[in-house]
């Protein structure tokens, strides 16, 4: 296969841990192999969470570990004054007005606390949907009208598999009670603004990756369709939870003050998943893809 472009996608919430690196790496050997651009795309929409140091240490983790990519900010103040995704709130509200056009959006004014007394397991109860609440009521989050269409994922290798759209994604929300955009939005939108066609992701991100092609196909955006994915394992701790960023042991950060080296770190990778010498990222890329 030959692709255009993929991109990392880190989100700046943290500094960045060994399961973002396997991501990382997957995507560089994917990219390498297929002849695609690599583009760094720094998702810094939720700027509660958003602190400078933890932009700084993307830049930090990629030149340390000697991960490539081809296009985006060299460094932090180039990434805050061309590419944050505040520099394309544009593009995101033509989206939201978009699906306002076409009656595909209902307002829900339900708080964290009630979604979590009314629904199960993360699951939307559809509570507003049957409401017809004005959408500009302040305070109020616009979610998507979602079915049970069918869904296909194309693979790397060109299989296709056929899904719906999981019910933790039912009636997703497309802008946040605050008035900004949210994630399964503008993750499309950017990846149709800078022409990606290959995405690697986490495994347990595959729900996204359904939502974005089920909003794709109702903003009747066909290129994102043609999207080819790599779902990859996940790295999970010695009590079997998944890394976060709020570990700070599986930091990079944290093991580079510590003196490991990169070939540390990428062994230290190879073997949570299963792999055994592994040194860099091409030898981790490739084990994890079987490509």
């Amino acid at each position: 296969m030959v692709y255009r472009q993929t991109r990392l996608a880190p989100t700046p919430s943290g500094f960045l841990h060994l399961g973002n690196v396997l991501s990382f790496a997957v995507t560089a050997y994917l990219a390498r192999r297929s002849g695609a651009g690599i583009l760094l795309r720094i998702d810094d929409m939720d700027r509660e969470r958003v602190q400078p140091g933890y932009i700084q240490d993307v830049f930090d983790t990629l030149a340390y570990l000697d991960i490539p990519f081809d296009k985006g900010p060299v460094n932090a103040a180039s990434f805050e004054v061309s590419f944050s995704q505040r520099q394309r709130m544009s593009l995101y509200e033509k989206a939201l007005s978009e699906l306002r056009s076409m009656n595909a959006l209902f307002a829900c004014t339900c708080s964290r606390t009630q979604l979590a007394s009314d629904g199960i397991d993360s699951i939307y109860p559809g509570t507003c949907r049957h409401k017809n609440i004005p959408l500009d009521t302040p305070g109020a989050a616009w979610r998507l009208y979602t079915d049970e269409r069918p869904l296909t994922i194309i693979g790397v290798s060109g299989d296709q598999i056929s899904q719906q759209l999981p019910k933790n994604m039912y009636d997703f929300i497309v802008r946040k009670r605050d008035g900004y955009p949210a994630y399964q939005l503008t993750s499309l939108m950017d990846d149709l603004f800078w022409k990606v066609d290959l995405i690697v992701r986490g495994a347990d991100l595959l729900p996204s990756t359904l939502a974005q092609l089920f909003l794709a196909q109702i903003m009747n955006r066909p290129a994102f369709s043609e999207t080819h994915f790599f779902h990859h394992l996940l790295l999970s701790s010695s009590d079997g939870q998944k890394f976060s960023k709020s570990a700070g042991a599986t930091s990079i950060n944290f093991l580079r003050n510590e003196g490991r080296t990169s070939k540390d770190i990428f062994s230290l990778i190879g073997e949570k998943a299963g792999f055994k010498g592994i040194t860099d990222w091409r030898a981790l890329g490739q084990a994890v893809t079987g490509l």
